[in-house]
Order: structure tokens, then C-alpha cells, then sequence
């Protein structure tokens, strides 16, 4: 017979892994590049020490000469806190009820709760990726009638609930964990449930963050090419800390791309095996090489399929800015964690816990990590692309 307990250990005996590997090799080909590892996590932070430059006790002299003076490189100590990610799962008591005494159908329920949960996790941290760290889904230009046009939808989905802040970062009044009812790609607008603020509430400029989370996202490429002062606690104005970047690019060609890397490689000594875009330039991409009779190649990479650039993967993600190409040396991002997925557990050692007042069993995946690039200058990025 199907109880809360055999629910319980349903999810800790045969959900936990199927579901910690799906978040992390299926959310995308990026992040399934990315190594995973629990060095330099220091408490509830993680700190690493990355040097600048090279020893210095290199040189040439005579047979009886002195021999070069060594030097102690530079150090630089990257701080950042980790991030708590989360993901819930919520079935009704009278869901488990019904499925008693029918153990299929109580697989079917877990399934669904499952899959639903991994789909709206790849989603997120697919996005977070490219993010900025703040949990910024996007910048509100105008509201007309209720309607929120947005500068771009690609981070919202129906049913995600939102908060929202002013230009100034501030709160709105009564504008937390706000449902989104309706998205339309079109229009680049979105519709909030039993919400209908005014420009004078909420005046152009503000922004639309995932509920709960604004400052609290892991810190992705986003943060990497801002204009902000530090990263990591370090300055950003050290030659080590910038990242190379080019904008008004233009067409996008073979040459383009490959100045790029050559450009990369040699101040930095990075070499680049890893290239995401938006749909539009990988589209403009395929046309060039189409245009010139040069031949494109696919490849396989960790079940992804991608263009072949002299060996490097291109690959096209959703949550990539438009017009945005990155050149990226994946060997240099590590996701470092505290553990890897877990759920979280009460004194009793249960999973599931009943929502107080409510007829609802909750189940909350955790993991606590952070990605971090530790050689900034060794990677790249293209802007202002002419899409197809």
C-alpha cells in the first residue's frame, strides 16, 4: 500500500540520482562542460587563489655568470559566497490517496512531479548562466492596461512568479511572488495574475527578478563582461580580470571569429574550445559558410549536437543575449559546490513535509555552489552581430 513513507523513500532511493544528473548534464552543452568539484569552498564561501603571471627566475647568461633572480608572481584571492539553489516539488494528500492501493499510478504521479520539476530547474539554471548574478529576467520599457512590455521575454515562462524592483532597485508595493499568467513573444509582453500596476507605480526602467531571489543567482557570464567594479572582490580594472570583448561587429564571418581567438590566445595564452551564440547569429553563421561554398561540419558534443569550428563547438542556446557571441575556455569555469543535489530533510530524517494549514505535501531539492571563471582575460565575446 502507498503511504507518505513509501513516498518518502521512493524519492530518496530512486529519484535523487536520475534527477541530480539530469540537472546536471541535460540542462545544456555548456553547462555539462563545466567541471563540478568541492575544492576552494571555504565555509559558506569559496575562495581561490589564482596567480598572475609567471615566475620571473628565467633568463640567459654566461658560463661563469650569476644565475636569474627569482620572483614570486602575483597572487589575487577570488571570494564569492555560495549560492543556495532550490527546486520544490508539491503533491496533494489527495493525489497520494487516490493512488493507495495502485502502485502504477503512484509511480505515474512521482513522474510527472519529477519531470516538471527538471524541466522548470534546467530552465532556470540554463538561464542563471547567463545572467548577471542579481536574478534579473528582464527590464520593463512601458505598461499599457495592465500589459508589461519588456526589452525581452526569453527568461519568462507562464506560470513563473516574479518581483518586482525599481529603476533604483527598490521594492514595489505589492509586487512580490507575482504569477505570470501570460507571455507573448510577439510583443515582447507579459501578463501578471490580479496585478495591474501604473508607469507611475512602476516607472520604466524597472526590473522583472525571479521571486525571492534578486542578488542570490549564481554568478554567470553576465557578470563576467559588466560594467561593474569587482568581481569576485577583485578589481575589474586589473588586466587579469578583462575579458576580451568586441562590439559593432557586424556580418559574421570565419575571420571574425578566428581574430577573435588568435586575439584571446595570445594576451591571455587561453585557448578556446567552447562557442555559444543566439539562434539569430548561428543562423547568420550557417548562411555565411552556406554563401562562400565552405563546408560546416556538426559534432556531437555530451549528447548535443553542435557546429564544428576547426574543432571547436559552436552551439546555439536560447538564453544567450541576441547579436551575442561567446568565445569561452571551459577548463578555466569550475561550478564549485558544498555537495552536489540533495534533498532536504527534517529532524526526522523525512523529505516530504505537510504545508502547515494546507492538505499539501512539499519536497525541496538543495544544492549550494557557485560557478567561477578563474581566468577572466582568456575568454571572449562578440556583440552587436548582424542576425539572420
Amino acid at each position: 500500500m502507498v503511504t507518505i513513507q513509501t513516498a518518502d523513500n521512493a524519492l530518496k532511493s530512486f529519484y535523487l540520482d536520475a534527477v541530480a544528473e539530469a540537472l546536471n548534464f541535460k540542462t545544456n552543452p555548456l553547462l555539462a562542460k563545466i567541471q563540478r568539484t568541492s575544492a576552494d569552498v571555504v565555509g559558506k564561501d569559496v575562495r581561490k587563489m589564482v596567480k598572475v603571471g609567471i615566475n620571473g627566475g628565467i633568463g640567459a647568461g654566461s658560463e661563469t655568470g650569476n644565475l636569474p633572480n627569482a620572483s614570486q608572481g602575483e597572487y589575487l584571492q577570488f571570494v564569492t559566497p555560495l549560492k543556495n539553489l532550490y527546486g520544490t516539488i508539491e503533491i496533494s494528500d489527495k493525489a497520494i490517496r487516490a493512488s493507495a492501493n495502485n502502485e502504477g499510478a503512484f509511480v505515474n504521479l512521482l513522474n510527472d512531479e519529477m519531470q516538471s520539476l527538471i524541466k522548470s530547474s534546467t530552465f532556470n539554471f540554463g538561464r542563471m548562466l547567463f545572467g548577471d548574478g542579481t536574478g534579473k529576467l528582464a527590464t520593463i520599457e512601458e505598461i499599457d492596461e495592465g500589459v508589461m512590455y519588456l526589452d525581452n521575454v526569453n527568461g519568462i515562462v507562464e506560470g513563473m512568479r516574479v518581483d518586482l524592483y525599481t529603476p533604483l532597485k527598490q521594492e514595489v508595493d505589492g509586487a512580490k511572488n507575482l504569477r505570470v499568467v501570460e507571455v507573448d513573444r510577439n510583443m515582447n509582453s507579459i501578463t501578471l495574475e490580479n496585478a495591474t500596476f501604473t508607469e507611475d507605480e512602476v516607472p520604466a526602467g524597472s526590473g522583472v527578478f525571479l521571486q525571492s531571489s534578486m542578488g542570490y543567482e549564481i554568478t554567470g557570464l553576465g557578470a563576467l563582461f559588466s560594467k561593474d567594479a569587482t568581481l569576485y572582490g577583485v578589481d575589474k580594472q586589473k588586466s587579469v580580470m578583462k575579458p576580451y570583448s568586441k562590439d559593432n561587429v557586424g556580418a559574421i564571418s570565419e575571420l571574425v571569429i578566428q581574430k577573435a581567438m588568435d586575439k584571446i590566445e595570445e594576451t591571455s595564452g587561453s585557448k578556446i574550445n567552447f562557442i555559444v551564440c543566439s539562434w539569430g547569429v548561428r543562423r547568420a553563421l550557417v548562411q555565411y559558410f552556406r554563401e562562400n561554398n565552405l563546408a560546416l561540419p556538426t559534432m556531437e558534443v555530451d549528447g548535443f549536437t553542435a557546429l564544428d569550428f576547426h574543432g571547436v563547438p559552436i552551439v546555439a542556446d536560447r538564453f544567450c543575449p541576441e547579436k551575442t557571441m561567446y568565445l569561452l575556455n571551459t577548463d578555466d569555469f569550475k561550478l564549485h559546490q558544498l555537495c552536489d543535489w540533495q534533498w532536504l530533510e527534517g529532524e526526522d530524517g523525512k523529505i516530504l513535509k505537510q504545508v502547515p494549514g494546507k492538505p499539501l505535501y512539499t519536497a525541496t531539492l538543495v544544492k549550494y555552489a557557485e560557478l567561477m571563471c578563474e581566468r577572466p582575460c582568456g575568454q571572449g565575446r562578440l556583440v552587436d552581430i548582424t542576425e539572420v
